[in-house]
């Protein structure tokens, strides 16, 4: 473009002068016909009055620092797309930990509280809408059939023209005017406990490890439009730094994190963040192992997800790759030194960490992609996509994993760049009115001749008016209703039995309650149409190919046992595959291995040593398909 003389003097182009001063030449500004000459680059031509000279070079500087703010403020924008901590705010934390200033109580909570798990039952689900909107406008497609989903938004009429142009209905959405920096609510945004394990509902907020001070203000925003009363852990000695992706739990008092948790609060020993999270979060027993090398948020959630009370979705990379080594390592730590809520072994099904578009792994420079970084939405589960020839294995494991739950998945290629996917940027608020239903599903048996003894810890804060247990063994009949009774009132366990059924037979079952008030809930919480299953089992001879598949289960060495066992399996192709240790009742006693096993062999290893003297069977489970092999341990 041609450089202006401007009349104050400056050497600039005629679109910036003119949208400082309006039109140039003529009578605007006062400049009575005189008309702006073109110049060469940085020639400047006096302007004779000294005040209209000030004025204008009063607005250059204004225009100035106007393009300087606003390129900032777009650097600023783009490095908290990322969800990574950058270098300037990494150095501006400290700062910031002295300035925040908090609205809620910073002291614990006046009870003892239950943090929520995921997968309870939640009146609203929040996002902030900013980056990824053709991401979260599908979030907000599917979240909206379960809950009231809270939109965190500066213009709320923008939201609702971008969604409704997108063919999503507005009805059970919610805009919330307020101050926010990025998308990465799960991180900064607040946490739900009971008190009483089921009465009142509050918020808790740690103080976010990111400087980006209208991210911290959103729980204040979501504690004021919920009418919720909120605890901080901002002062001494309850000060806490913690990350949302970087924490989950059971329900039930265990919770687990990366050892992120303790190099970002030096400051604080184990104890005392220990201590912080059983008063304001009801953890007993927190549960931390090493950060992974090439994940650098270092938050669980891109390799693990609790899908229940026992069993652990978890991530896995071809062996010897990218940070599969460090994430056997914590698995293997979790599985020898801590049992689920039930004093079971944990349940374990792995899911694969699938390569980018070209094949790598993060390793090699590749794209985080996970398929555990998903959202419970009460009966529906919101998983990220990225590759047809991956999301068909990611869904069928979901979906066996979750029998009855809509399993919707978005595709996450566009974020997944900056560390992070749909769990990253979403937040739950739980139910006001929870019904609490808790159930160790019944394992696998021998058993075709005694009733099915299954017990259920049955909550609600008006007390609980009847309990039911549904059974069939047919999936085109009807459920059997069995009424169930209060068993242990200290412990809240009500009991039902299911009838003895015949040998070969497959049994699904769920758990109905209605408490005093009329409220009513099932576990698992899409049944009818969800369940729990075990197989009654028919004993085959040790070393046999299983029917039809070529799969073989070979002898386990040592035999007779005590202590480290060995179970080579050999599969023609790749397999879900689950190995379990029964004792001469035909109770399952140990989860060796579930999920899925490469084609070839396979050695599969468990430590018998804790176990009591006797005879057991090895069961080795894939679809259609059993064998099982006698094993003593002395």
């Amino acid at each position: 473009l041609p450089i202006v003389a401007a009349p104050c003097g400056a050497a600039i182009t005629p679109a910036v002068c003119q949208s400082i001063c309006g039109p140039v030449g003529g009578l605007a500004n006062g400049f009575k016909g005189a008309r702006p000459q073109i110049s060469k680059p940085n020639q400047k031509i006096p302007y004779l009055g000294t005040r209209k000279n000030q004025l204008m070079k009063s607005a250059l500087r204004f225009l100035l620092t106007f393009i300087a703010f606003t390129t900032a403020t777009l650097a600023l924008q783009a490095q908290q797309e990322d969800h990574r901590i950058s270098a300037q705010e990494r150095a501006d934390m400290p700062a910031y930990l002295q300035s925040i200033a908090r609205t809620g109580t910073n002291t614990p909570p006046p009870t003892p509280v239950r943090a929520s798990a995921e997968w309870e039952e939640i009146d609203a689900l929040m996002i902030t809408w900013t980056s990824y909107t053709s991401i979260l406008k599908e979030i907000v497609r599917y979240a909206r059939l379960e809950t009231e989903v809270q939109i965190i938004c500066t213009d709320s009429n923008a939201v609702k023209t971008y969604l409704t142009n997108n063919g999503v209905p507005l009805s059970n959405v919610k805009c919330v005017v307020a101050p926010y920096n990025s998308v990465w609510c799960r991180d900064y945004g607040q946490w739900n406990v009971y008190s009483s394990d089921v009465d009142s509902l509050s918020l808790v907020d740690w103080i976010y490890n990111r400087p980006r001070p209208k991210d911290d203000t959103v729980p204040s925003s979501m504690m004021r439009y919920n009418g919720l009363p909120m605890y901080e852990t901002t002062s001494a000695p309850y000060n806490l730094i913690n990350t949302g992706g970087n924490f989950m739990c059971d329900g039930f008092g265990t919770g687990f994190s990366s050892n992120l948790v303790v190099d970002e609060n030096p400051n604080i020993s184990t104890a005392q963040i220990d201590t912080t999270m059983k008063h304001f979060m009801g953890i007993d027993r927190y549960v931390r192992f090493p950060t992974l090398p090439y994940d650098d948020i270092h938050h669980i959630d891109m390799h693990m997800k609790l899908l229940d009370e026992e069993t652990l979705l978890v991530g896995e990379y071809p062996q010897g790759v990218s940070d599969g080594p460090q994430i056997e390592a914590n698995l293997q730590y979790i599985l020898a030194n801590y049992n689920s809520v039930y004093g079971t072994p944990y349940k374990v099904i792995r899911i694969p960490m699938p390569p980018d578009g070209q094949g790598r792994y993060p390793n090699q420079g590749g794209d985080y992609r996970t398929y555990t970084n998903a959202v419970f939405v009460n009966k529906t589960v919101i998983v990220p996509s990225y590759q047809q020839q991956y999301d068909t294995t990611a869904l069928r494991i979901w979906q066996q994993a979750l029998p009855g739950y809509s399993i919707r998945m978005i595709n996450c290629n566009s974020m997944i760049t900056a560390l992070g996917a749909l769990h990253c940027i979403t937040k739950e608020i739980s139910a006001r009115d929870p019904l609490l239903i808790s159930h160790q599903p019944l394992a696998d048996t021998y058993n075709a001749t005694t009733p099915y003894q299954v017990d259920a810890r049955i909550q609600h804060r008006s007390g609980i008016s009847t309990a039911d247990l549904y059974y069939r063994t047919d999936t085109t009949q009807p459920y059997l209703s069995v009424t169930m009774t209060l068993t242990n009132a200290l412990t809240h366990t009500w009991t039902g039995y299911i009838p003895a059924q015949a040998a070969g037979s497959k049994v699904y079952y769920y758990v109905a309650a209605t408490a005093v008030s009329g409220k009513s809930q099932v576990r698992p919480m899409p049944a009818p149409a969800g369940y729990w299953r075990f197989d009654v089992l028919t004993f085959v001879g040790a070393d046999e190919a299983m029917a039809n598949a070529g799969v073989q289960m070979r002898s386990a060495f040592p035999n007779p046992t005590n202590g480290l066992t060995c179970v080579p399996v050999w599969l023609p192709a790749d397999a879900q595959t689950k190995l379990t240790l029964h004792d001469a009742l035909g109770r399952q006693v140990a989860t060796v291995h579930e999920g899925i096993l490469n084609a070839g062999e396979s050695r599969l290893f468990f430590d018998a040593n804790s176990l009591a003297g006797g005879v057991y069977m090895l069961v080795l489970q894939t679809d259609g398909a059993i064998a099982s092999q006698r094993l003593v341990i002395q």
